[in-house]
């Protein structure tokens, strides 16, 4: 029997996933669109850093050179760690540079025989089934395409590139009426330094969004500006951003990503117990949260600039949007070279952006549309099949449904890493890769498809009960620990990875605690 593997992007998540399956003895193929390894990691801004302490942020088994100093590194010091990454575990030559797969397809079975499954695959194992997936790749360079066939697929194309979120205009009142120019934050991240620079320097720029990448590039801009052409932000909403990783002197870590911190949350799939348990200690997370915005309100000019979040700090924590400002964010308002302004809608005209609420037109030369990705519609997009884009995208209503975040029950011999987000991806799509590895090479049984949709969909009622309208960003954020406990225990290792209770219960977990699953089998 063939095992043929094709992994799908060479970020971190399609390099952990080469390298897990090297271990077990696959030869698998990657075929990466750009010209190097590092995925997002490529189209950064100048200023752009590590949202997390380097060393939360760092493969199990290959640490931070002693040469990054930086507890946040930038965006250039994190390529250089994940190429020395790859070089170090000889994953090169397993790389198809420039090679973009254009069309994903099922082969072999029929949609009738598809239906009438009851196990995943029809066997709930990996390399049972008579299909294949067909594959056709186009060169970048050249524009010529090759095929192939493989017995699995695993897609690691992140969600924050490739199709970006437009607003939507009535006619007459879009981008085609503006006399200046408008570009998503994707392709202004996808610019070099010096033409970047260059693009805004002495220019009236506007920005709409309020997450990272807005706040990002208004810094920027004020940097190259100043007072003299200040940048203006427009924001729908406003969320909590953290000025720094302590609140009141406290580690953000210690509130929220520890074994007790999880206590006070539901799960999904949590015993009685530990639902009455969490009901009983509401007020203590009612409690934290309002710690952490007490603090927020307290250091940052919030309520001076109507941008205090209407939300609480937990339901940005279970949506993974809290991110750290860049350094003297409020200090460049305060200096005005930096201007924010609330609004739930705005239109276009000649000169620049009517904004709700103001009686003349903002002038602008340039408007950065920083409203994130479609990242549902970058899954879709992979797949021929009209069966399947509608089996992964779902309903507007609903998350992408994945078994333990990693496959889909309709779609057999295929995974998805890096799709769900939490607060240090590279450590969960490290020990989903591991789970991976150790199902294919025969480690454990998937359960019927019934029982995978019913897990997937408690998983999405979680994220709705603590993320709100946000829920769609499929954050595991604030139950981190309890899903790596549930991957562990189906490679039947101990989830509980600390010595000790109290460190069990109050540490954070890291990195080093997932180190060397499957060799643990």
């Amino acid at each position: 029997m063939e095992r043929r593997l094709a992994i799908i992007g060479a970020g971190t998540s399609g390099l952990l996933a080469c390298k897990y399956a090297l271990e077990k003895g696959f030869n698998p193929i990657i075929f990466e669109a750009e010209e190097g390894v590092g995925g997002v990691w490529n189209h950064t801004i100048k200023s752009t850093k590590l949202q997390n302490a380097k060393e939360t942020y760092q493969f199990s088994d290959f640490s931070w050179p002693s040469s990054v100093s930086q507890v946040f590194p930038r965006h250039n010091q994190v390529l250089d760690y994940i190429q020395s990454y790859a070089e170090h575990f000889d994953l090169f030559p397993y790389i198809k540079f420039n090679s973009k797969v254009i069309s994903l397809d099922r082969v072999g079975e029929s949609c009738e025989d598809m239906e009438a499954w009851e196990l995943w695959g029809g066997s709930g194992k990996p390399f049972e089934s008579k299909g294949y997936w067909h594959l056709v790749v186009q060169d970048t360079k050249s524009c010529l395409t090759e095929e192939y066939q493989v017995e699995f697929v695993i897609l690691c194309i992140g969600r924050y590139d490739g199709v970006p979120n437009i607003p939507k205009f009535s006619p007459n009142q879009g981008p085609e009426v503006f006399n200046g120019k408008v570009m998503h934050s994707m392709e202004y991240s996808a610019m070099d330094d010096v033409s970047a620079a260059e693009l805004i320097r002495g220019k009236r720029v506007t920005i709409v969004g309020s997450l990272k990448s807005a706040h990002d590039i208004a810094a920027e801009c004020a940097d190259t500006n100043g007072v003299e052409h200040p940048c203006t932000m427009i924001m729908r909403t406003s969320h909590w951003l953290l000025p720094s990783a302590n609140l009141w002197g406290v580690n953000f870590g210690l509130l929220y990503f520890n074994r007790f911190a999880e206590l006070l949350v539901h799960k999904p799939g949590e015993t009685f117990f530990l639902s009455l348990l969490a009901t009983f200690l509401s007020p203590l997370r009612w409690a934290t949260s309002k710690f952490a915005e007490s603090y927020l309100r307290w250091k940052l000019p919030l309520k001076k600039y109507d941008v205090v979040p209407y939300h609480s700090f937990l339901q940005d924590i279970s949506s993974c949007q809290v991110a750290m400002l860049p350094e003297n964010f409020y200090g460049k308002v305060e200096k005005g070279s930096i201007i924010l302004k609330k609004s739930q809608n705005f239109s276009f005209c000649r000169e620049g952006l009517i904004i709700d609420g103001e009686t003349k037109p903002l002038e602008t030369d340039i408007v950065i549309l920083a409203t994130g990705y479609k990242g549902d519609q970058k899954l879709k997009n992979m797949f021929k099949s009209p069966i399947f884009q509608n089996h992964i995208i779902g309903s507007p209503s609903s998350t992408v449904p994945l078994y333990r975040q990693i496959i889909h029950p309709r779609i057999p011999q295929l995974a998805v890493i890096g799709y769900p987000e939490s607060f240090s991806n590279l450590v969960s799509s490290e020990i989903r890769c591991q789970w991976l590895l150790h199902f294919l090479n025969g480690g454990f049984q998937l359960p019927c498809m019934r029982m995978m949709e019913k897990e997937a969909k408690a998983w999405e009622n979680n994220m709705k009960l603590y993320g709100g309208r946000y829920f769609w960003r499929s954050c595991i954020g604030s139950v981190n620990i309890w899903y790596n406990d549930q991957l562990c225990k189906d490679m039947g290792i101990k989830p509980r990875r600390k010595k000790g209770f109290l460190a069990d219960l109050f540490v954070p977990y890291g990195p080093s605690d997932y180190a060397g699953l499957i060799t643990q089998d």
